[in-house]
């Protein structure tokens, strides 16, 4: 098993790191275009094998697509980092252009392989990489709503003071600040609605701060989180070198599926062998299924951006 991480920067190296600890591929391969830069985290995680006990082998490449040849799985994170005050839409105009020139570079090499996508503006970052590749659309999949989701639990977790991993709670729609719902009708503790636990002020709160998540830690790091989003993007490719069939939030093409088309948008999805394998669908309220339809526009306005490149 071969996985390529592009874009050695704080979310590529952390999730490149994730995936040699689990021993989730045999070759892992860092590429970036800082003359250097991979080889040298590549070596840096090299170091600690002899320490963690992982038998990856890990190797860097400056810009030399030819080292990722035969990847099954390949992760993008490459571009612009979000600074305080910058919305992801504002990184449209730079990111696409590098995201739409991995994308054809990889094919030349690994034209069988699975994309994951994490670089922002994520959802339409996704869409882009869909459209300018033509693979199948279960072998594109854009991360958001799965750390989006993990955030949730997050915030759940802290107001319940329990275990995040005792909570089901799904994020779906755009991975933007004002796109991403968090649906707490949904969520349960061990199986039991967490809305039996929460008032409408403790409920309304764990909303508000789950999407603006990213954004209070750009304001706090004074750059985009890496820690969450690399293990977001690790949990994937675990998902499907394992061929796990998690189900995860995940950003994917929809033709028909909750009432949107011609957009890649969060929904929940099993994550197998073959990408995304099912969209699981879900009884939205009417509340619910009006900000997902809310949500959907603001992302074809982001979409449509790239019509101006």
């Amino acid at each position: 098993m071969k996985i390529t991480v592009v874009g050695a920067g704080a979310v590529g190296a952390t999730c490149a790191d994730n995936i040699a600890r689990k021993e989730l591929a045999t070759e892992l391969v860092l590429l970036d275009i800082k003359e250097g830069f991979a080889e040298g985290k590549a070596q840096d995680m090299m170091q600690t094998a002899a320490l963690l006990g992982f038998d990856t082998r890990i190797s860097g490449s400056t810009n030399d697509y030819s080292k990722t040849a035969n990847s099954d799985v390949v992760v993008i994170t490459s571009g612009l980092p979000r600074k305080p005050g910058m919305t992801r839409e504002e990184l449209i105009g730079t990111n696409a252009g590098i995201v739409k020139g991995v994308c054809e570079n990889i094919l030349k090499h690994s034209p069988n392989t699975i994309i994951i996508v994490i670089s922002n503006p994520m959802d339409t970052m996704t869409y882009l990489a869909l459209q300018s590749t033509g693979l199948p659309k279960n072998r594109i999949i854009g991360m958001g709503g799965t750390l989006d989701s993990a955030r949730f639990k997050y915030q759940l977790s802290t107001t319940l003071n329990c275990s995040p991993s005792d909570l089901n709670a799904l994020v779906v729609g755009g991975h933007g600040d004002t796109t991403m719902i968090p649906l707490i009708k949904h969520a349960t503790w061990n199986s039991i609605p967490v809305t039996q636990f929460l008032d409408e002020a403790q409920q309304q709160t764990i909303i508000n701060d789950t999407m603006v998540g990213g954004a209070t830690l750009t304001k706090l790091l004074g750059t985009s989180a890496w820690y969450a989003p690399g293990a977001a993007g690790a949990a994937l490719v675990e998902s499907i070198v394992r061929d796990e069939k998690k189900l995860f939030t995940c950003c994917v093409s929809l033709d028909g599926e909750y009432g949107q088309s011609d957009i890649c948008l969060g929904v929940p999805v099993v994550i197998g062998k073959n990408g995304w394998e099912k969209i699981v669908a879900m009884d939205l309220s009417a509340d619910e299924q009006a900000a997902f339809n809310k949500s959907a526009d603001a992302v074809r306005n982001m979409n449509d951006v790239l019509k101006t490149l």
